[in-house]
């Protein structure tokens, strides 16, 4: 197996002491030479942009995401079936006391993911629910493969307050490393801003987990991604992201009114 043994029972310790929401970091995650495996078979990320998908809104920019699992390279292939494997689910489902995890085929927001110079994440909670599967999103994981990283090119997944006041904790994405949480209503988190040199990528792969049975607690509300300013960025968060939100639903309800249109 090419991700490296681990006691369950000690990272779920970990887990349940986390703050401020269930949450895993674990080092050197994957055998060495698989993780080498995974990072030369990333394309470039003009040829990534070429296959996947490009992103250039205010909240999510500078970034490419290939989901389609048919077009990852044969090392990437593997990665996903050892992360959606029933192995690796069941280890998952004990040390975030989840039963019955799902992993989703189609990996919808996730895949393999790179992003560029000055892109960035803004702080979010993710989409709670697949409408046509009626799955629940519980898990999110995430692998990077950036080696030689340097903490002033950014790029750290920031894990924050449900207020976003405090951020609690902020990874670099050094190679082979691995960043776990749970997704729920207080599971705010983002990306810095990338500052990488030009030629370079920040390089991740994401998977997402899923249950046919709802959270504990859950209240019926079904959301897609909420965004949210850091306390530093006021004039994101007064004027931005409100403006952005409205565009989208300009665009959404423009759209909804055409296929009814075509519908008669």
């Amino acid at each position: 197996m090419s991700i490296k043994p681990f006691d369950r029972d000690a990272l779920r310790d970990r887990v349940r002491n986390a703050t401020p929401f269930p949450s895993l970091c674990i080092d050197g995650f994957l055998e060495e030479d698989f993780a080498d495996r995974v990072l030369a078979a990333f394309p470039t990320y003009e040829q990534a942009s070429t296959m996947g998908r490009e992103f250039a809104a205010l909240n999510e920019r500078g970034k490419v995401q290939l989901t389609d699992s048919s077009k990852f390279p044969e090392p990437i292939a593997e990665l996903n079936r050892l992360l959606a494997s029933p192995e690796f689910r069941d280890d998952l489902s004990h040390i975030f006391d989840i039963p019955d995890l799902l992993d989703d085929p189609k990996l919808i927001g996730g895949g393999m993911h790179q992003t560029g110079p000055q892109g960035h994440l803004d702080v979010h909670v993710d989409f709670n629910y697949l409408r046509d599967r009626k799955l629940h999103r519980r898990l999110n994981i995430l692998v990077y493969f950036n080696k030689d990283w340097q903490p002033e090119w950014g790029g750290n997944v920031e894990l924050w307050d449900k207020k976003v006041k405090v951020c609690h904790h902020s990874f670099s994405p050094i190679f082979n490393r691995c960043v776990i949480f749970a997704t729920s209503p207080i599971s705010y988190h983002g990306v810095t801003a990338v500052k990488c040199p030009p030629g370079n990528t920040r390089k991740s792969f994401a998977g997402y987990y899923y249950t046919e049975q709802a959270p504990e607690g859950w209240d019926g509300t079904i959301h897609s991604t909420i965004f949210k300013a850091r306390p530093n960025e006021v004039l994101k968060g007064k004027v931005l992201m409100p403006a952005e939100k409205m565009s989208r639903w300009v665009r959404r309800t423009f759209h909804d009114a055409k296929k009814l249109i075509k519908s008669k």
